[in-house]
């Protein structure tokens, strides 16, 4: 199997950091990460892809690990702008076409990218679309919980007091055994000034609830998706609603015969996507709908 490889591309003017997993040659598939995330927590699906003959790109979000951060977040830290650094990111990286694997936030930039209303150029690009607890409406209480923890991020001295944090903030994403979760910390870790530990991500990226009234909110992206679309909910997941779930079956590509909804046990939001369980949903996804040419 090709290695990993750490890369840089400017989109939308900013460095974005990614991780390009597998054969460069290979078909495509973009996994993107939750809000206060990280594309290394694609790390284990990517390398069991790769390991499968597949090329997957896992994007930092701008504000978000080594990507660079935005000077003017209240107008980009939202799904709009979100959406044209992926644009940027598959004609840079010249991708014709590609899977969509997004937890969280990086599924609803999925959705508006492959709904093509905002980036017209990614119309019929995007095959698949894996919504992992993610859907076109959120719960307003769980969005005000994320909001909570992600807006003021605390600090700590240690490494250990750090994996402690994240542990109970990410106990919802199912199994993560002892190495799982000092990978997690060490790849969404930064210093401060003082040489504190901090979440590595811009706290300012939580303008997108306070400047953006509804980000997401998308029922319109939703309704306009003409491609397979597999809806992962966590069982316990307090974001996407079961009441949400009735109706994406009645709209859209739940309408079109298009849409699959599979509930993942021992979850809540959101599934690490990191057992082979998880890998079988996204590797049925894939062959259902291989890449055109």
């Amino acid at each position: 199997m090709t290695p990993a490889r750490s890369r840089y591309a400017t989109c939308a003017g900013y460095e974005i950091h990614y991780m390009d997993w597998g054969d460069p040659q290979a078909p495509v598939v973009i996994a993107w990460h939750g809000l206060a995330r990280t594309g290394r927590d694609m790390d284990e699906l990517a390398g069991h892809l790769a390991g499968r003959g597949w090329r997957v790109i896992c994007p930092d979000t701008l504000g978000r690990g080594l990507s660079q951060w935005s000077a003017r977040p209240a107008q980009e830290y939202c799904l709009a702008f979100y959406a044209r650094i992926a644009a940027e990111l598959f004609e840079q990286l010249q991708i014709e076409q590609a899977h969509w694997v997004g937890t969280s936030m990086g599924g609803a930039i999925g959705t508006v990218c492959a709904a093509g209303l905002l980036q017209p150029q990614l119309a019929g690009r995007i095959r698949s679309l894996l919504l992992n607890d993610n859907a076109p409406q959120l719960a307003e209480a769980a969005l005000a919980r994320i909001r909570a923890y992600a807006g003021q991020p605390p600090s700590f001295a240690t490494m250990a007091e750090l994996e402690a944090f994240f542990r109970q903030v990410y106990a919802p994403y199912g199994w993560l055994g002892p190495a799982q979760w000092c990978q997690l910390t060490e790849t969404s870790a930064r210093r401060l000034p003082d040489g504190r530990l901090t979440p590595h991500y811009d706290p300012a990226m939580v303008s997108q609830f306070t400047a953006h009234d509804n980000d997401y909110l998308i029922w319109q992206h939703y309704d306009a998706l003409k491609l397979p679309v597999l809806l992962l909910r966590g069982a316990h997941s307090d974001l996407v609603l079961p009441d949400t779930v009735a109706a994406m079956r009645q709209r859209g590509p739940g309408t079109r015969g298009l849409l699959e909804v599979v509930e993942v046990p021992d979850c809540g939001h959101a599934p690490a996507l990191n057992v082979p369980a998880h890998y079988a949903l996204v590797e049925n996804l894939l062959a259902r709908t291989p890449p055109q040419g």
